[in-house]
């Protein structure tokens, strides 16, 4: 349906009767415009100081400058736009108040806020549409409404989870001055809770009615990711019956605001630690399938998550545990410097299902993941300074290329990554180099392969009594998920002092001393972001 404008012909604007060659230009844009899909409205609008023929559609506004001709009969073009409805969060109308004017006031047109691609950043920017009829006005703000509200995947009610004492503890400030604004303008509901202690998370996903939410946000650090995640993914096999070897996919999305230290998993979807960046994507509803792992010991699920190394990253993180009192960046550093001082490798065998390479799909890999029978295991024995399984690249400021550069979000594998045993010095060049745009692995030491699972076993707990695979496999199926607590019978430096090796599992300190099995479970967890090649690189460390 076309709609006229009820206002007042701009000056300059050509009478109906009349076609000149400028209106003539115009209709044949507005035909080009409308070849693909019908136009809901037509008006006219001012831009900055020109008034401009504007048309909406399904999908997006585009505008084109009205210019009367010059006195050779020649119009003078300006330059036209358009913008995706896609990127468009809220839609206000202006008004002109006097101080102390609670409401009400001149209606001077419209403001559609959208957000702006900036590299890896979104940052919130307006278009200004001004027309002083207020029923044009109304009827436009009404269509856009209405348009932005019935596109499908953006959030209506969230609940919102905030960890009060991740890095800073500016988390509360964080939400409060960059995300919560968002949220208003694009009248999305939020139920918050602050999480009180560690598990507090894991307990609310469990008992938290989540039908009523079309997302859950989480505010903090890689540590309260994994352990939302990991409740999530818990729930939702209780919600369908599923094996927790075998977990059925997540369809609740979680959105992710970072407030921590690294935020590598915010940084591998967002590629950048922006909270406004995060929130876009959240309200915009910008969803990314993300493949997770299960970790299992002794026929027990550890939990699920995204990332894991044992060797230099867990003792550094062992570490790093012990000095909270420290701050954050000083206490990465000097954990890193320690541990370097202390370098010695782990006596493993390392054992491995390479991802096939005639699988051309996700859905390929998860079939070749979840069939044991099928597997073929390649094992590997020797000293590794550091052993690294990763299901997302693992981007942050410090690694912009990542952790592991040769994997994806959703590829159906995880990238598994062994140092061998080197010198201090060639161990260092290999750190350095992983914040390098290029060769971060390219070290005749450093082995890297795609793999669908695999077993990590400690050479001094080969000769211990053990599970066989047939008992291992059934009781995973049914076996209870093993939850760390600092408040449980043994803490983790106890387990630690009794032969634990320290596993550093999205960057929570886990001590585990038998054999560890990994397995991928392709896009099992559903985030807001999308996919990206490289971070944002605003930070170095100059502890090395």
């Amino acid at each position: 349906m076309l709609e006229e404008d009820s206002t007042d012909q701009e000056p300059g604007l050509e009478p109906r009767g009349e076609r000149s060659s400028a209106a003539r230009d115009q209709s044949a844009q507005t035909r080009q415009w409308s070849d693909s899909e019908a136009v809901i409205l037509r008006g006219i609008f001012r831009l900055g100081k020109k008034s401009h023929d504007v048309l909406l559609t399904k999908s997006c506004l585009s505008w084109t400058p009205i210019t009367p001709e010059t006195p050779t009969g020649e119009a003078c073009a300006g330059p036209s736009g358009r913008l995706l409805l896609r990127d468009v969060f809220a839609v206000k109308v202006k008004r002109r108040r006097s101080v102390g004017q609670p409401s009400g006031g001149a209606v001077l047109g419209l403001a559609l806020l959208w957000a702006r691609q900036h590299g890896p950043r979104l940052k919130e920017d307006a278009l200004h549409l001004h027309n002083a009829s207020s029923q044009h006005t109304q009827l436009w703000y009404t269509a856009v409404k209405q348009l932005i509200t019935d596109m499908a995947g953006r959030p209506r009610c969230l609940k919102v989870l905030i960890n009060p004492s991740s890095h800073r503890k500016e988390a509360v400030h964080v939400y409060r001055e960059h995300v919560a604004p968002l949220f208003k303008m694009a009248a999305v509901q939020t139920h918050i809770t602050v999480t009180e202690k560690e598990g507090h998370a894991l307990t609310l996903m469990k008992e938290c009615k989540l039908d009523q939410y079309d997302g859950v946000v989480v505010v903090g650090g890689d540590g309260s990711v994994a352990e939302l995640c990991h409740g999530l993914v818990l729930r939702t096999q209780l919600d369908t019956g599923s094996a927790l070897d075998r977990p059925s996919r997540v369809s609740l999305p979680v959105g992710i605001v970072p407030a921590g230290s690294t935020d590598i998993v915010p940084c591998s979807v967002h590629g950048v630690r922006d909270p406004v960046t995060a929130a876009l994507h959240i309200i915009l509803g910008r969803v990314q399938r993300v493949d997770m792992c299960s970790f299992w010991s002794c026929g027990s699920l550890v939990r699920y998550g995204f990332t894991a190394m044992l060797g230099f990253g867990g003792r550094s993180l062992a570490c790093a545990e012990k000095r909270r009192w420290m701050p954050s960046a000083q206490r990465c550093d000097y954990a890193v410097v320690k541990t370097l001082s202390r370098l010695r490798p782990v006596d493993c065998e390392v054992s491995f299902v390479e991802t096939k390479t005639s699988s051309s799909s996700s859905e390929d890999c998860e079939q070749n993941s979840t069939h044991t029978e099928e597997e073929s295991w390649t094992t590997n024995q020797g000293l590794y300074l550091n052993i690294s399984v990763m299901s997302i690249p693992g981007l942050s400021p410090y690694t912009p290329r990542g952790l592991a550069p040769n994997t994806r979000l959703a590829n159906g594998s995880a990238a598994l990554i062994t140092v061998g045993n080197t010198s201090r010095t060639q161990f260092i060049k290999h750190l350095k180099r992983l914040g390098a745009p290029s060769g971060q692995l390219d070290f005749p030491f450093v082995e890297a392969h795609n793999v669908t699972a695999v077993k990590i076993c400690p050479r001094a707990a080969i000769g211990s009594e053990e599970e066989s695979e047939e008992e291992a496999v059934q009781s995973e199926s049914s076996a209870l998920p093993i939850v760390q607590s600092q408040s449980g019978s043994e803490s983790v430096a106890l387990q630690l002092q009794r032969g634990a090796l320290p596993w550093n599992i999205d960057g929570e300190l886990v001590p585990l001393q038998q054999e560890v099995l990994i397995r991928v479970h392709p896009r099992l967890m559903c985030l807001y972001g999308q996919e990206v090649d490289q971070a944002e690189s605003s930070a170095s460390c100059g502890c090395i």
